[in-house]
């Protein structure tokens, strides 16, 4: 954990300037690992900064969370954590800041998502912007409470683009089960069941914006998740061969456009992994 912390700290001190080296370790020390005792955000958050590729395939991008140094040595800045995702069909490549500081490094595509970063609590401004042009496309505030985590996802079509938030209530599933939860942000597509193929139905009647709970699910264990028309047969989307892994906490989210014309923009479904234990 200190090895951890201290990549984290060389890399916030480079891309937002921080100092002093004291001030950052107590920072993140006092206040990100709260959140860590309860999950092992450090290891998904390292696997953020490294640059490696997540679960779904995509990767998951550079992080800069850029916090305020505390005037106070011995005052710990309160934290949230909150993972950002590009669910929005067709929209171009994204940049986003949160409270005037730039998260990412590299574009956020449609799919991609930045891993947990961790921001000062209270009302942030969350700004995004296309990457090429800096042309804003979205800016709002929102109020994140201290040590609790958050999904935001940019999400309907371009012509129409919206924030949408989940507070992640996420719990160890124990030594032989994942957590699931799924979500529908396919701004077109009609109500969905989500489906293990062949098996049981998992979610029901959920329309665009709907979720679940975090629901235990078998772990270790390979699964092929279908997405259907509510009520029906009718499969809309397909996820084949998921490993889904004990001690994991996982987000299962459908998205596309159900008039979708192309490879990019057409329905899918994909899998986040939250945390494990």
């Amino acid at each position: 954990m200190v090895a951890v912390a201290i990549k984290i700290v060389n890399f916030l001190s480079y891309r937002c300037s921080i100092s002093p080296f004291k001030s950052v370790i107590q920072l993140i020390g006092h206040n990100f690992f709260k959140i860590s005792r309860m999950m092992k955000f450090h290891k998904v958050f390292s696997k953020s900064i490294l640059l490696l590729v997540g679960t779904i395939g995509f990767p998951v991008l550079m992080l800069s969370s850029c916090l305020k140094s505390p005037v106070n040595q011995n005052y710990s800045t309160p934290v949230a954590a909150v993972m950002f995702t590009d669910a929005s069909p067709d929209q171009v490549p994204l940049d986003l800041f949160i409270s005037n500081h730039g998260v990412n490094q590299l574009p956020i595509n449609y799919g991609q998502n930045t891993g947990y970063v961790a921001i000062n609590a209270g009302i942030n401004s969350f700004s995004i912007y296309a990457d090429a042009t800096r042309k804003a496309i979205l800016s709002d505030t929102i109020n994140f409470i201290q040590n609790t985590t958050y999904s935001v996802f940019l999400v309907n079509k371009v012509s129409q683009p919206q924030l949408f938030m989940l507070t992640d209530t996420i719990m160890s599933p124990g030594t032989a089960a994942a957590s699931i939860r799924f979500v529908n942000l396919s701004p077109d597509a009609p109500a969905v069941d989500l489906v293990v193929k062949s098996g049981a139905t998992l979610v029901s009647n959920r329309s665009f914006k709907g979720f679940s709970s975090f629901a235990p699910l078998s772990g270790n264990a390979y699964y092929t998740f279908e997405v259907h028309q509510a009520g029906t047969a009718t499969v809309l989307a397909t996820l084949s061969n998921a490993k889904i892994n004990s001690g994991y906490v996982y987000t299962i989210w459908f998205h596309g456009l159900a008039a979708g014309t192309t490879s990019a923009d057409q329905l899918s479904l994909d899998i986040i992994n939250n945390a494990f234990f």
